[in-house]
C-alpha cells in the first residue's frame, strides 16, 4: 500500500464520523422510549411511582405476575383486544395488498380508457389524510347499518392509495414488457403470466405493501374509536386508550392500571416485531426469482 492509499484510508473514517455520530444519536433517540417501556413493564405500582430510576430495573422484576394480571383484568378483555387487532390487521393487510397489487399492476402494464384520469385521482387521494375521511365514512356506514361491527374497521382498511402507487411504480420498472410478451407468445394467459412471471419480480414490493398495510391496520386508532362502541370489538390501541382515560380520571385505582397499560403497550408491539423479522427476508429473495423461470 502506497503512502497515498494510507492517507486516504485514514481520512475515510474521519469523513464519515459526523454521519456515524448522527446515526448513533438517532438510534438512542428511537430506542430509549422502547427501553423505558421494557423496564417499567416489569414493575408493580410502588416500583413505578416510587420515584426511583425509571430507566433501570428494580429489585423485584415480575414480568410473569404482571402478564397474569394483564390477561385476567376485567375478565381477560385484553386478550380479546389482541385477537381483534390480529383479525383487523390480517384482513385489512391482506385485502389492501391484494387490491394494491392488482390495481398497481393494471395501471403499469395495461392501456385502457380513463387510465390517466384514474391514476390522477389516485395521486390526489394520497394528499388526503386518513383522519379527514373518518367522519364521512362513519356517516356512510351508519346509513348502511355497519357501525359497531368488524366490517366498519376492515372495509376502510382495504383502500390503500399509497400501496397502489408503490406497486405501480415498482411493476413499471421491475417487470419488463419483453418478458410479459415472451410469456404470451409461449401461450401463457394473463393470469398465468401474472402469477408465474410478474408476481415473483414484484415480491419485494408486495411484501412491503403487506407489511405497511398490516402495521397501519394494527396501529389504527381514530377509525375504530369512531366506529365502535362495544368494548369487545375494540382493537388493542383503542382498548389501551380507554384504560388510560380510566387511569387518568381515577387516581385511586389508576395507579395499578398504569402498570397494566405499560405492559399492554409492550405486548402489543411484539407481533409487529415478529412480522417484520419474518417478512424482511423476502425483500431480497424476490428480486431475481422471476428472471430465472
Amino acid at each position: 500500500m502506497t503512502d497515498r492509499s494510507r492517507t486516504i484510508a485514514r481520512r475515510r473514517p474521519q469523513r464519515h464520523l459526523p454521519m456515524q455520530v448522527l446515526l448513533g444519536f438517532l438510534v438512542v433517540y428511537f430506542l430509549l422510549p422502547f427501553w423505558w417501556v421494557i423496564v417499567n413493564s416489569s414493575k408493580d405500582s410502588p416500583g413505578l411511582f416510587g420515584g426511583g430510576n425509571t430507566l433501570w430495573f428494580t429489585d423485584s422484576v415480575d414480568y410473569l405476575g404482571n402478564l397474569e394480571r394483564l390477561f385476567t383484568y376485567d375478565g381477560g378483555i385484553y386478550g380479546r383486544w389482541i385477537l381483534n387487532s390480529t383479525v383487523y390487521a390480517l384482513a385489512g393487510g391482506l385485502g389492501a395488498t391484494v387490491l394494491a397489487v392488482m390495481a398497481g399492476y393494471g395501471f403499469a402494464k395495461y392501456r385502457f380508457a380513463g387510465r390517466r384520469f384514474s391514476f390522477s385521482v389516485l395521486l390526489g387521494a394520497l394528499m388526503v389524510p386518513g383522519t379527514a375521511l373518518v367522519i364521512p365514512t362513519f356517516i356512510m356506514f351508519s346509513g348502511l347499518g355497519l357501525t359497531n361491527t368488524i366490517w366498519a374497521v376492515i372495509l376502510p382498511s382495504l383502500l390503500n392509495p399509497f400501496g397502489v402507487y408503490l406497486m405501480h411504480v415498482y411493476a413499471r420498472d421491475a417487470v419488463p414488457d419483453e418478458i410479459l410478451d415472451a410469456a404470451r407468445v409461449d401461450g401463457a394467459g394473463e393470469v398465468r403470466t401474472f402469477f408465474q412471471v410478474a408476481f415473483p419480480l414484484m415480491r419485494p414490493a408486495v411484501v412491503t405493501v403487506l407489511l405497511l398495510s398490516a402495521v397501519a391496520s394494527w396501529n389504527n386508532y381514530f377509525l375504530p374509536l369512531a366506529m365502535l362502541s362495544d368494548n369487545r370489538l375494540f382493537p388493542v390501541t383503542v382498548g389501551l386508550g380507554v384504560w388510560q382515560g380510566i387511569a387518568s380520571a381515577n387516581n385511586a385505582g389508576g395507579t395499578s392500571l398504569w402498570s397494566l397499560i405499560i405492559l399492554g403497550a409492550l405486548v402489543s408491539v411484539i407481533p409487529l416485531i415478529i412480522a417484520f423479522f419474518t417478512l424482511q427476508r423476502h425483500w431480497r429473495g424476490g428480486l431475481s426469482v422471476g428472471g430465472l423461470r
